[in-house]
């Protein structure tokens, strides 16, 4: 299959992943080909300081309204997130599950690795410690907590906030294929090895990955140090904001 069928391929499959979570279940003719076809007024022009990785990235313009894309994360994280039973020990260990929260037409999306204590008690992503410097980061980027949206690879707490384990990224991971279909950001920023490792489906450690950019189906993916990481490691605190500053550039806000 060539470079462009393929990424006419993934393009169609996340128009289609998009529509279906928002509960559209058949299209006109006429519709398919509007909801398949990207048109050049729709697809993100690079900016000039951007990578060429960023031409390749997925239409801004949405596939579905704003509030539509708020009902398809509602219903995902109702109908489907709040039961799960996949993985029987974070079952048995959790107070609730942690779906997401941010803005559903979000230009960037943080994933992280996995609620903690903070987290599973009040049912929301970092608002714990390292929630709270995720939130000074967002700051000091000139955005609000508001404007992004974030999420984590696991939607339950590991038992001791211990690493998730292979099979329980394997059994929660669609669901966060699913939430970035549903919001299609036009970055994506991975906290720590967990989610960077996931996104990527590569063993690469964060050290190496970080400082550039990588693809997720189209997506710019910047990776860097995990919040909690750098309680435990203050000097790790430049590279993130040197990371941060690269990824404002190629948003077209820079920071100093």
């Amino acid at each position: 299959m060539s470079d462009e069928a393929e990424k006419r391929r993934r393009h169609l499959r996340w128009r289609m992943e998009a529509l279906r979570s928002a509960g559209v279940e058949w299209l006109e003719h006429s519709q398919l080909k509007e909801a398949t076809v990207p048109s050049s007024r729709q697809r993100t022009e690079p900016k000039a300081n951007s990578p060429s990785l960023f031409s390749d990235a997925p239409a801004v313009g949405p596939v579905l309204s704003s509030e539509e894309k708020r009902r398809a994360l509602q219903l995902l994280d109702e109908n489907e997130v709040r039961h799960c039973t996949r993985c029987p020990v974070l079952v048995r260990n959790r107070t609730q599950t942690v779906f997401g929260v941010g803005n559903p037409d979000a230009e960037l999306c943080f994933v992280g690795e996995a609620p903690g204590a903070d987290e599973d008690a009040q049912g929301e992503p970092f608002v714990g410690a390292a929630g709270q410097l995720l939130n000074r980061i967002i700051a000091a980027c000139k955005m609000r907590r508001e404007d992004v949206y974030i999420c984590n690879v696991l939607k339950c707490r590991p038992p001791g906030n211990r690493a998730p384990l292979p099979d329980e990224i394997a059994n929660c991971f669609s669901f966060l294929e699913r939430q970035l279909a549903i919001i299609r950001p036009r970055f994506i920023c991975a906290l720590g090895a967990c989610a960077s490792q996931a996104l990527l489906n590569t063993t690469a450690s964060i050290g190496r990955l970080r400082g550039r950019f990588h693809d997720y189906r189209g997506i710019p993916v910047l990776c860097t140090y995990h919040p909690a990481y750098l309680l435990r490691n203050p000097a790790a605190k430049k590279d993130v904001w040197d990371d941060m500053k690269m990824l404002m550039r190629a948003m077209g806000r820079p920071v100093d």
